[in-house]
């Protein structure tokens, strides 16, 4: 890997300056498109760093072979905040702070350049990519990557939060950049975090002043196809992470709202380009609305029913 392009733009970032986090467990057939694509970034080898969970398939030693430093954790000890804190820690001298994970493949050649471009402003702390629809996508998985990563970018600060709500805090560790000083600023990522780490820091840095950028032209393919039990699970995270958080819903709004106008959306787009795919969204809307009312309930739950209504059981062990 080389750093031949890639930089040309960066308003005088130096690469060494920059750490690209991936967690991965088991990458399989991602690890062979995500360096095919990473190797046209431009980017040297010892930006990278990958955060193994002890994975028994061998995809770590294809990241090794690219020359990037590979760091093993035990499985067990794998938590969505803690793993990423520690990664941050782990480079200290870094600067700015690319978090990915194993499935998402950058779509063209500045991607990461691209995201990095966010930090021109000086008042940027966080800096979020689009994120487009796999080419097998159906219609319910291409709307939600078109609803919540639209064409154009722009910079959000605290003044839109009563415009935007709980959207003010929308990013995703899929694929994001954080400026250090602005991360260690509050507080970094949190220790104890199973689920929104990334929306957790979002609310933070708002609140402290800080500004998030949302780059359209730094663009990664990433999208999941999930049945309508994994969206049970899924929203039953959500409404765990809310529970957990509510000073993040009394700061910015409730996200009822937001759904409201997501399944508005989503009815209109089926209709136009997959229509045989109402009827799952129909089941999945109410599904979803328990399942987060349920996750709001999490206090009353066992960790045994938690695990099984969870999409991360692991943490209720």
């Amino acid at each position: 890997m080389t750093i031949e392009r890639g930089f040309e733009n960066l308003h005088g970032f130096d690469p060494s300056d920059v750490s690209i986090v991936i967690p991965v467990l088991n990458a399989g057939s991602h690890a062979d498109q995500q360096i095919a694509a990473l190797s046209r970034q431009g980017f040297p080898a010892e930006c990278y760093l990958i955060v193994d969970s002890s994975s028994t398939d061998g995809s770590p030693a294809r990241f090794a072979a690219q020359g990037m430093e590979v760091l093993i954790i035990k499985k067990s000890d794998f938590n969505h905040g803690g793993t990423r804190r520690m990664a941050v820690e782990h480079r200290p001298n870094a600067k700015f702070v690319v978090m990915m994970t194993q499935d998402a493949i950058p779509s063209h050649d500045r991607s990461l350049a691209n995201i990095l471009d966010g930090f021109a402003d000086q008042m940027v702390g966080l800096s979020y990519g689009r994120q487009l629809p796999r080419p097998t996508a159906r219609g319910i998985e291409r709307h939600a990557r078109l609803m919540n990563y639209p064409a154009d970018s722009e910079v959000r600060s605290m003044a839109e939060s009563k415009h935007l709500g709980i959207k003010m805090t929308f990013c995703s560790n899929s694929f994001a950049a954080y400026r250090k000083s602005a991360l260690e600023a509050v507080g970094n990522f949190p220790q104890d975090s199973y689920f929104a780490e990334d929306q957790v820091v979002a609310g933070r840095m708002l609140m402290e002043g800080w500004k998030i950028a949302y780059q359209a032209d730094a663009s990664v393919v990433h999208s999941h196809g999930y049945t309508i039990a994994e969206d049970f699970r899924r929203y039953f995270d959500v409404g765990v992470f809310h529970a957990r958080n509510s000073w993040l819903l009394n700061a910015y709004g409730t996200a009822e709202g937001e759904g409201l106008r997501f399944i508005r959306s989503e009815q209109g787009f089926l209709l136009k380009n997959d229509i045989r795919q109402i009827p799952s969204a129909l089941v999945r809307t109410p599904a979803k609305y328990l399942a987060y009312r349920l996750g709001k309930l999490e206090s009353r739950l066992s960790n045994k029913a938690k695990r099984l209504l969870s999409m991360q059981p692991f943490y209720w062990k």
